[in-house]
Order: structure tokens, then sequence, then C-alpha cells
């Protein structure tokens, strides 16, 4: 019993260090690693080797692919890609379901762009169309924020996905967590939008909500800002192709061989590496490149990925440094031999997850941090499966946008960009969280009755 409280202590005080005192959650997890094999009575001599290790070998997994994958979301949102990509959706869907426009336009949006910035972007989008289509710019702000959060936690090459599957030993593997994600993360946006119905006349009570009926022209500001946008193509090419051939490459790599073994597997498998696909992703976005300048252009976009992706990169080391302590103690077997007796495995993930997301308010913390946590566990709770593993990182999604409110940077964006009240925002935007987050773990859990 001992050992189950040491591991409560160690999470309230990633919890507090995080919520209460504001501390970076790059030191509250390395500073976690270290009380952990301190209280657990690690080997004094072995416990530098054990962090050291732990925060090495997860970035050696996964490091460049964040790093790639941040660059082209950084391209993407500054050359006017999410604009395009916007424009298609409403082209092809028309202007009938605006919810559900919205909604997709946010889960297209939200797999390279951070959600908080896929908002920003698109809000004048999504207000531009709640004035022409006389709906309520309420219904409009939470449909586009859900469908934007589902593939934020769900779909890499979103760094928390991608930081949850390098944690638990899918780095290889990253089509299956894609597809599953996909999957996962429409169900989730379709539960958020018909939540946003619920709103359809309801208009907006905060400050400045009699503005919004002046930003008609707003977005077609935006557009010309952003210069001559980019075609179709070239905003999705980036993104959709190495998703394409990572899914590709784990479809040509599974036990049966359905693409034989001969050259097209081989050429498939190398192309469906994730550091591969989405070094290819980065050459495509060479093609949203705007200025005379294309090399200083291109640098300055590295430039701002690199400032975008230090702290992910950093917050993940840390939290493969505390599942490598976790991995050093008998706490693994115990929880697993718990739990299986319990039959709960599946939700543990999901727990922690939504304790960790509802405390601190990161979902990429909570991704990480509750990633490092399970995985010495995985085996003990009969999830060591491949399958096992996609699953555990889609429930520990499930928990990561459960719920988001005051301590969530994106809903107080959601919040002021919509000018909503906080009380309103958080009978909108919180509740569709919530409901966000309990429909995907309840999908995740039937799927783990037919799939595992």
């Amino acid at each position: 019993m001992s050992l189950v409280l040491i591991l409560i202590g160690v999470i309230a005080f990633i919890v507090v260090a995080t919520s209460k005192f504001k501390l970076h959650p790059f030191l509250t997890l390395i500073l976690a690693a270290f009380i952990a094999a301190f209280t657990y009575g690690l080997p004094s001599i072995t416990i530098a080797k054990t962090i050291t290790s732990g925060f090495g070998g997860i970035l050696g997994y996964i490091g460049l692919v964040i790093v790639l994958g941040t660059i082209i979301g950084t391209i993407l949102e500054k050359s006017g890609a999410a604009i395009t990509m916007a424009d298609c959706v409403i082209k092809l869907l028309g202007k009938r379901f605006p919810t559900l426009t919205m909604s997709l336009i946010g889960y297209l949006v939200s797999i390279p762009v951070f959600c908080d910035s896929g908002f920003v972007i698109l809000n004048s989008l999504k207000q531009s169309m709640a004035n022409r289509m006389k709906v309520s710019s309420v219904s409009m702000s939470v449909a586009l924020a859900t469908g934007l959060y589902a593939t934020h936690t769900f779909v890499p090459p979103t760094p928390g996905p991608i930081a949850a599957a390098g944690n638990l030993g899918l780095e290889s593997n990253l089509g299956l967590v894609i597809l599953v994600g996909i999957f996962v993360a429409a169900v989730t946006a379709l539960a958020g939008m018909l939540w946003a119905n619920r709103f359809a006349n309801v208009e907006p009570d905060g400050e400045g909500a009699s503005e919004l009926n002046s930003q008609n022209e707003e977005y077609e500001a935006l557009k010309q800002s952003y210069g001559p946008l980019p075609s179709p193509f070239k905003a999705f090419a980036p993104i959709f192709v190495p998703i394409l051939f990572i899914c590709f490459g784990s479809i040509a790599g599974f036990p049966s061989a359905p693409l034989g073994k001969e050259s097209l597997y081989d050429v498939l498998v190398f192309l469906g590496q994730p550091v591969n696909a989405l070094l290819i992703g980065l050459f495509l976005s060479l093609l949203l490149l705007k200025s005379d300048k294309k090399i200083e252009e291109f640098s300055e976009r590295i430039s701002q990925g690199l400032v975008v992706a230090a702290p992910i990169l950093l917050i993940t080391g840390a939290g493969g440094a505390f599942g490598a302590v976790l991995k050093a103690t008998p706490i693994g077997d115990f929880l697993g031999t718990s739990l299986s007796a319990l039959g709960i495995g599946i939700f543990m993930p999901f727990i922690v997850a939504a304790a960790l997301k509802s405390a601190q308010g990161s979902s990429t913390v909570a991704l990480v941090a509750t990633s490092a946590l399970v995985a010495p566990m995985l085996g003990d709770i009969g999830l060591a499966s491949e399958m096992g593993r996609v699953l555990t990182v889609m429930a520990i999604g499930a928990g990561a946008m459960t719920v988001s409110h005051a301590n969530d940077s994106f809903f107080w964006v959601v919040t002021q960009f919509s000018r909503m009240s906080v009380p309103q925002a958080y009978k909108a935007q919180t509740m569709a969280t919530l409901i966000q987050g309990v429909t995907a773990m309840c999908l995740v859990y039937v799927l783990s009755v037919f799939l595992l």
C-alpha cells in the first residue's frame, strides 16, 4: 500500500506545483522523477543515470518528429494555408449545416496547427459565417473549438499524441495511432458539435458581444492580409501526404505482409517512418513560401517553429525521465495486479489524465505525464499488445481533454474571442469538453472489447 501512497503523493506534487505554484512542467516532472526515485529507494548511484537515459531515450525516438511537425504547422499557419483549408470545406459542404462545417474545419486544421492558434486564425471566419447564416456565434464557437480540440488530443503529428505514443513504445507504428486517432477524434468532434447545437439560439453575453456583428468584413480583411492564398493542393499536401505515407508504411509492416515483401515493401516502410514522412512534408511546405527571399523566409519559419517546439521537447524529455524512474520501481507490478483484479485497466489512464488535465490545464502535459506514468504497467493490466498501447494513447487523450476550464489557455482563447462571459463559457465550452472526453472514453472502451 505504501507504493500506492508514494505514487499518489508524487502525482499530487505534480498537480500542486503546476497548478497552484505555476512551476514549469519541465522542472516539475524532473523534480517528480527525483522525488519518486528517492522515496521508492532506488540506489543513489543509479538515479542520475536512470533519469538522463529516460530523458534522452524518449527524445531519441520522437524528438525529431515533434520538431518537424511543429515547423510544418508554423509554415501552414503563417502562409494562410489554414484559410485555404477552411474555404475548401465551405465549398464542399456549403452553408446548409453551419456547425458541422465549422467543426470539420477545426478538425482538419488542428492536425498540423495547435488548437489555440487554429481558433485565433479561424475566429473571423467563424464570426463571418455566423453572421451570414444567421446562426448564434456561441454555437459556432463551440463547434469550432471542439473540432479543433478533437484532433489536437488524438491525432499525430500534434506533439501531445506523438509524445504519448513515444512514451508507450509506438514511435515505429504511428500510422496505427493516426488511423485509430482519426476515427476516435471524428466521433468526439461529432459529440462536441451536437452539444454546440444546443446553443443555436443563444447569443454571447460577455464584454464586447455587441461588436461581433461588425466582423462580417474582418474575415475578408484577414484573407487579404495573407496576400495570395495557396492552392488546396499546396495547403493540404505538407500534412496529409506524410500522414498517408505513415499509414501505408504501417499497413506494409503488418505481420501478414499485405503489400508483399519486395521492393514496394521496402519503399513504403522507408517512406512510412515518421521522420522520413515528415521531412517530405517539410519539403512540400516549401511550396507555401511567398517571399522572393525564400531561404530567409524558410529559416525564419524554422526559428519560429523551434521556439514553439522547445518547451514541448523539454516536457516530453522530462516525462520520459519520470517514466524511466517508475519503470525501475515495483509500482508497475503492484498496480497492474491490483487493477487487473478490478478489471478497470483501460480506464486507469483516462482517470489519471483527466485528473492532471483538470488540475493543471495543459492537455500536452497530461498526455506526456500520464503516458510516462502508465508505460511500466501496461503488461500487468493487459495492454502490452500493439493495439493495447494504441488504445491506451486514446484513453489518455480522452482524459487530456476532460475538462477545459479556467486554468487552460485554450478556454480563455475561446472565451475572449467569442465574447462569452465566464459562466456562459463554462456551460458551453467546458461542458462540451466533458462530453467529448466521456464520449471518447466510452468509444475506447467499446473498441477495447472487440480489439483486445
